[in-house]
């Protein structure tokens, strides 16, 4: 059942997280900084690319995509870290705009805008993952049980 809509939860994830981004710069008006902008680079794509596959019911794009959605992990966790570990902001300084190491939101003291992209870009691997399609036979895997 999970992996039937995989595809789609994985799109509706991506397209909450592009909303919200573009809510945040646009209507509140954070300027995103240099990682930020990075982590929209690996977002922003994958609304079209697994919108697409959702409707196509195309389990391939789980190749193209999976790489995005870890790669943009990696830089929410980065950015994450930066902001939560003093030193680490040192080691590579954001040298125009805004710091990135500066919080606009910091609720409970733990959750910030690169925790919120790193739990979207979590949630879009594991749908992906337990979307793919079985790559012995070429079919999907809910067909192959």
């Amino acid at each position: 059942m999970m992996r039937q809509y995989a595809l789609f939860c994985a799109w509706v994830v991506s397209l909450v997280a592009t909303g919200g981004s573009l809510f945040l710069s646009e209507v509140m008006n954070f300027t995103p900084c240099k990682l930020c902008w990075f982590q929209r680079i690996f977002m922003y794509p994958l609304v079209y690319l697994l919108g697409r596959a959702a409707y196509k019911n195309d389990r391939g794009i789980v190749g193209y995509a999976l790489p995005l959605s870890i790669f943009g992990g990696c830089i929410s966790l980065y950015h994450y870290l930066e902001q939560k570990v003093p030193g680490l902001a040192k080691i590579l300084p954001c040298t125009q705009g805004v710091p990135c190491n500066e919080d606009y939101l910091n609720w409970f003291g733990v959750i910030t805008i690169p925790l919120m992209a790193l739990v979207a870009f979590i949630l879009i691997t594991i749908f992906l993952i337990a979307g793919r399609r079985n790559e012995a036979d070429g079919t999907d895997d809910e067909l192959a049980d």
